[in-house]
């Protein structure tokens, strides 16, 4: 039982800061004005920061102190493709706060999926730390979901993304 309420409280702890980190993409989307930046490309500069920023502090010293080593692993290249994955989760959950916060004129039917996406992005590592804790995935198989959810997401940001670009009647 203590060992369920310590798992439990540690996801909560994810969400908490996959909220946090959207509040954080509605700070730098919103307050802090560039003047040489397009709005259609602001997400694109918060999105790529926001992931540098993101990546250095999780993986850059598991990398350093690990990827130096004479031993090869794959543990190094599954890391840098999650990494990849992150990448492009960030961006598109940049595109999607664009959309919500910055897009005043979208279609009202794309509303609700554009909420329910980015809910999905935000709570990624609780998805992935459930797929690997509660259902016993290994890393790889996490990986490669990750990777297939992050193109996914890609996707239908970009499609959302174009379709509130257009005019509609």
């Amino acid at each position: 039982m203590e060992k369920f309420v310590g798992y439990t409280f540690q996801e909560l702890l994810k969400a908490l800061i996959g909220f946090i980190d959207v509040a954080g993409l509605y700070f730098a989307l919103t307050q802090l004005t560039h003047r040489n930046i397009s709005q259609n490309h602001k997400f694109q500069a918060v999105g790529l920061g926001w992931a540098f920023a993101d990546s250095v502090l999780h993986r850059l010293a598991p990398l350093w102190v690990g990827a130096r080593g004479l031993e090869f692993t794959w543990d190094y290249i599954l890391q840098g493709l999650e990494a990849n994955a992150n990448l492009v989760l960030s961006i598109s959950l940049a595109a999607l706060g664009s959309l919500i916060w910055l897009r005043k004129n979208k279609p009202k039917t794309l509303i609700p999926i554009i909420y329910a996406c980015a809910g999905i992005v935000a709570t990624m590592p609780s998805i992935t730390s459930y797929l690997r804790r509660g259902l016993g995935w290994h890393f790889p198989k996490v990986v490669g979901f990750e990777l297939f959810t992050s193109l996914v997401m890609a996707f239908i940001s970009w499609q959302l993304f174009s379709a509130c670009q257009r005019p509609y009647v």
